[in-house]
């Protein structure tokens, strides 16, 4: 087990070990964030195919080629991938190859974690590790995946900081809460989100997280009106109203890519002033930190090559070697990101997709354009 965590002077340091990069990482809160992060989510999470493959390898890879972000959650793979990011980071730590204060780790709590093997009945599991523990009543639980009392979100922290062999995650997010707003309603949401931010504050002055955030999917870029959408000041009032000016509410999380741009392009969120503005916008206002996920859209984005006009925009040395290359090397030059997460369990991909990070970031009048194009 470990008790440190991040800190700037050696995630500074990790950055310093990849000199040959060039802008491939970013500062915020005072961490060096590599502007790519490794993420461990796998869709159809029912599919057997899901137990027949691990991460391990792969980000071993990531971290030897200068990635010092990995991005989990509880239920990801029912808690696999969580253990097998802890197996690694213990190898990784006793070896010397990397220290835990180089490394911002990040997981999430909200959807019923289960367990592998996938149990027999997974209502009996839900009852017996839920419901008859106190941690929630049935009522709290929604769609049967999704719960956020307090007492449910301290028990899956507990069970994520055993599954990653650490004592403290720099950063811990309360997983796509938008799940649960259509049955509560928004103004019930925001008085619950208060008492989970109180249990967070509290989670960072016991030292068991040093910041905490929101991941959704598209509840930050909806458009007011919708069932699901979220007002990313209304939430950034909440945590200031629980922690005061000294708050650890540090960064969202949302889906970002070449083909779903809406979190840098649509002037969504009002905010105070009355105006709108995008949730990249509101985020650099409100001093939050922005890590964007799905990247690749789950490999979504490659039913067809890219336009040539892409290739250019985005790589006028012609440097890079595939579409999916060019995909991450628009993310990573997006401004108001700190970093951008993609996920592969083949080392040969990891090495293929990080080729981009000894090339420069795409600036932002050719970044501009292309997103014209794409339009």
């Amino acid at each position: 087990m470990r008790f440190s965590h991040a800190t700037p002077e050696a995630t500074y340091g990790f950055a310093k070990r990849f000199a040959h990069y060039k802008d491939f990482y970013a500062r915020h809160d005072g961490l060096i964030f590599s502007k790519l992060g490794f993420g461990t989510f796998k869709k159809e999470p029912y599919k057997e195919e899901n137990y027949t493959f691990d991460y391990k390898d792969a980000l071993k890879t990531a971290i030897h080629h200068g990635v010092n972000v990995i991005d989990t959650a509880i239920n990801y793979r029912y808690q696999q991938s969580e253990r097998e990011i802890g197996e690694v980071l213990e190898e990784l730590f006793e070896n010397g190859d990397v220290k835990r204060e180089e490394l911002i780790i990040c997981s999430k709590g909200g959807f019923v974690p289960l367990d592998f093997p996938f149990p027999e009945n997974p209502y009996e599991w839900i009852n017996e590790h839920i419901i008859q523990k106190g941690l929630a009543t049935s009522s709290d639980i929604e769609l049967d995946q999704h719960c956020m009392t307090p007492a449910f979100l301290n028990n899956s922290l507990e069970r994520s900081l055993a599954n990653l062999h650490v004592k403290c995650l720099d950063i811990y997010f309360l997983h796509n809460p938008e799940t649960q707003l259509t049955k509560i309603g928004y103004n019930h949401f925001l008085k619950q989100l208060e008492e989970i931010f109180e249990s967070f504050e509290a989670h960072v002055r016991e030292g068991k997280i040093k910041a905490y955030g929101i991941a959704v999917w598209n509840a930050f870029t909806y458009e007011e009106g919708n069932s699901e959408y979220i007002n990313l000041e209304e939430v950034y009032d909440v945590a200031r109203k629980v922690g005061g000016a000294s708050h650890h509410f540090k960064y969202i999380q949302l889906p970002f890519n070449i083909a779903k741009t809406n979190a840098y392009s649509v002037p969504n969120q009002k905010m105070s002033d009355g105006k709108y503005y995008t949730p990249l916008q509101v985020a650099y206002k409100l001093g939050l930190g922005v890590m964007s996920s799905s990247s690749l859209l789950q490999m979504h984005l490659f039913q067809k090559p890219f336009k040539p006009e892409v290739g250019y925009l985005l790589d006028s040395h012609m440097e890079l070697q595939s579409d999916i290359q060019l995909a991450l090397q628009f993310v990573r030059s997006t401004r108001g990101i700190v970093t951008s997460l993609f996920s592969s369990s083949k080392r040969e991909h990891v090495s293929s997709n990080l080729e981009i990070a000894t090339i420069n970031a795409t600036n932002t009048t050719k970044y501009n354009l292309l997103y014209k194009v794409e339009r």
